[in-house]
């Protein structure tokens, strides 16, 4: 008797990508694509319907990002395992991603023979990751620890004003009233303060900027 299939959901806002990688995984006889998604909150509204064994997630995609898909698709669907599929390889995005769940983390460039393997392992539980994110994991685990990150150099102006206002509480809209900046920039000093400081969400951030003196009580 045949194995049940191992069934996957790919994650991609651009169709050709997705297109192709289907297109090769659908030979495999013992892989079955059971949906695709063009954003983030598509992404985790399939997982919750389907419960994939396997998630290929993009990272950069319009309005909800693979992070952020990735920490609400393990709340939705826990047991699914999430490889990420991107073209980036910088510890903004390789940190986050792991910490929201990510088990894998592999490139664009890899040969497709490597894809299906890494889609094998996923769905025993295994991890695979590029050589390139292995060596900056590595890295890390060796030497900086998010403790030793100094925001003060870290962060530029702007963003620890962000960061600041962060602690205090202040959502999007408000901090971007407040810096008279749009609520995209907003964002994305957000993004980048997470990435650079390698924490998950805006609640670790405040903590984050309290404990480290970002933000002092008066």
């Amino acid at each position: 008797m045949m194995a049940e299939a191992i069934s996957v959901l790919l994650v991609d806002d651009h169709s050709m990508v997705r297109q192709g990688v289907k297109a090769f995984l659908v030979t495999q006889p013992d892989i079955s694509v059971i949906g695709e998604a063009g954003s983030g909150e598509e992404a985790v509204r399939l997982a919750g319907q389907h419960v994939p064994d396997v998630i290929l997630m993009d990272l950069i995609m319009p309005n909800m990002d693979g992070v952020e898909a990735t920490r609400r698709v393990k709340q939705v669907s826990p047991r699914s395992q999430i490889i990420v599929l991107t073209s980036y390889h910088e510890d903004e995005h390789i940190f986050p991603a792991l910490k929201a769940g990510a088990l894998s983390y592999i490139l664009k460039d890899i040969s497709a023979e490597e894809l299906v393997s890494a889609v094998r392992k996923a769905a025993a539980g295994e991890a695979v990751l590029h050589p390139r994110v292995a060596a900056r994991v590595i890295k890390e685990l060796q030497g900086r620890r998010e403790d030793t990150l100094n925001p003060f150099t870290e962060l530029s102006e702007r963003e620890l004003e962000v960061l600041k206002l962060i602690a205090d509480g202040m959502s999007n809209a408000e901090m971007a009233a407040k810096l008279v900046l749009s609520e995209k920039t907003i964002k994305g000093h957000v993004s980048n303060i997470l990435g650079k400081l390698h924490l998950v969400d805006r609640t670790q951030a405040a903590v984050y900027a309290w404990r480290q003196g970002v933000v002092r009580k008066e």
